[in-house]
């Protein structure tokens, strides 16, 4: 029976009038699978089925097939067949453009000033696991046939409440299962109606910087932070001042004049750095919010996965109604497909931001908040952060191995604290971070370039690298890649031990 590829091929070969036919054979293939035709892991007819297909000869569609093989076009897998590959060289050599960039590129005079800023400054990379991209839990480590179980018992009855919209700020029976994980593990001081679900983190900062900003305000932030937050405050018209990071966290100037609406801080394990923020620096922060009337933003992203020590008690905690607007997501714990964060909100703002959220955001999926209940109140969740706690030691443990032995323990960034889900790999202000980020990237190697973090025009230079989501036996060849890549990189001082 003739294939849907082999009429595409033949359509594709048709269009070519010169050239030898595994010439032709190849630039079909080829082109098809650049243009999406042939989308990834698809897999290509028998090379006997389709030389009768296209009346070829079979020597031909087999010399064509290696030659794709050989070139990263296709992987064949032994017993199954010949299939496009995941990611394929043209790929790797430029990144593909974002839907936010194609709509930039065609209707530029049609974006507001702050949605092309929005674009220009994307950072979102577009393959989200691999070796090493930061950030990323293992998510074949979850419990997935778990969870599973209780969707469906919880799915099995569903009442109309849990069909319907979320005006409440999402699930009581989440926000019950948070207040008693929070205040074990984390010393946070809240009830159950101070939790608002959220949609991870960015949709909490949206809404933040919606309801306590207008455009002009300032924000503080840290030098470096994160750049999806810098976009996020950005785009809804709030003016950022970064403050620089050292050992003990963010340093606090005097508020001057302006004071900040907003201050932005991850004191348990600073991103992307990993410094954690000194008892003094906390205390000073508190005191400066209370003085100017500002709130402050604690993003506690990945504090679960401390290493060594004692956990770090959440700002949040440490004095009675503090002015702290807590954030956490199930995004490192569980995974970030699940879309789900909270917000602990000091009483004052509590009611309005609920109100808030449900008319922008319309929130909903509260039969997966109930599972998410279940899973925590059971004991699953806590369960399962402490085997990826051992499993992520044993893997930073590695990293951070291979690291010095290669290229020695300076290249291993001082800031980096035993926690988290990525390390630091530093390099001399010398060495162009982001060509060398781009070239690994090209080559499958996912890393982050440090300088990417900073809104100053000294920024540190470095790979952000994760090793989560990487088997301990299978980094040391990748890692083997990107230390010859550093060593040839222009400004590298690195050498080979």
């Amino acid at each position: 029976m003739r294939s849907l590829v082999s009429d595409l091929l033949q359509l594709r070969l048709d269009e070519q009038h010169e050239g030898k036919l595994h010439k032709k054979l190849y630039n079909a293939i080829r082109l098809s699978i650049l243009d999406g035709s042939l989308p990834t892991q698809s897999r290509l007819p028998p090379s006997r089925d389709l030389a009768a297909q296209l009346n070829l000869s079979r020597n031909t569609v087999l010399t064509v097939y290696e030659q794709l093989l050989a070139e990263g076009y296709v992987v064949s897998r032994t017993g199954s067949g010949t299939f496009v590959a995941g990611t394929v060289p043209d790929s790797l050599l430029s990144a593909p453009m974002t839907a936010g960039e194609k709509l930039s590129a065609s209707l530029p005079s049609q974006l507001s000033a702050r949605g092309q800023h929005l674009l220009n400054h994307s950072n979102a990379s577009a393959r989200q696991w691999g070796a090493f991209l930061p950030g990323v839990p293992d998510i074949n480590a979850f419990p997935h046939a778990l969870l599973r179980k209780i969707q469906s018992r919880v799915s099995r009855k569903p009442q109309a409440i849990q069909l319907s919209y979320s005006n409440a700020g999402g699930s009581i029976a989440l926000q019950q299962a948070l207040v008693e994980y929070l205040r074990v593990t984390r010393s946070v001081r809240c009830s159950a109606e101070q939790i608002l679900i959220t949609e991870g983190i960015h949709q909490a900062i949206d809404l933040v910087s919606r309801m306590l900003c207008n455009p002009g305000d300032l924000a503080w932030i840290e030098e470096p932070a994160y750049w999806g937050i810098r976009n996020v405050l950005a785009v809804n018209g709030v003016n950022l001042q970064a403050i620089e990071v050292d050992r003990s966290g963010m340093n606090p100037p005097e508020p001057g004049d302006a004071p900040p609406k907003l201050i932005f801080v991850t004191p348990s394990h600073q991103y992307p750095l990993g410094c954690v923020m000194s008892l003094e620096r906390r205390q000073r922060l508190l005191a400066l919010a209370r003085q100017t009337g500002s709130w402050i933003i604690e993003d506690d992203y990945d504090s679960e996965f401390r290493f060594s020590g004692q956990p770090i008690p959440a700002l949040q905690g440490l004095v009675d109604d503090a002015p702290v607007i807590y954030t956490g997501t199930f995004s490192k714990t569980l995974y970030p497909g699940l879309r789900l964060g909270y917000l602990v909100l000091p009483r004052p703002l509590m009611q309005a931001l609920k109100t808030a959220h449900a008319e922008l955001y319309r929130g909903g999926r509260l039969l997966d908040q109930e599972a998410l209940a279940q899973f925590i109140r059971e004991g699953h969740y806590t369960a399962h952060i402490r085997r990826m706690r051992l499993l992520y030691a044993r893997r930073r443990a590695r990293l951070a191995q291979l690291i010095t032995d290669y290229l020695g323990k300076e290249a291993l960034s001082e800031f980096n604290d035993n926690a988290g889900l990525h390390l630091v790999l530093s390099l001399p202000a010398t060495c162009d971070d982001v060509a060398l980020a781009q070239t690994a990237n090209a080559r499958g190697i996912l890393v982050r370039p440090l300088s990417r973090y900073y809104s100053g025009d000294t920024p540190a230079r470095g790979l952000l690298m994760g090793f989560a989501a990487m088997e301990e036996e299978e980094m040391e060849p990748v890692f083997a890649g990107l230390a010859e890549l550093i060593r040839e990189a222009p400004g590298s001082k690195n050498a080979a031990r």
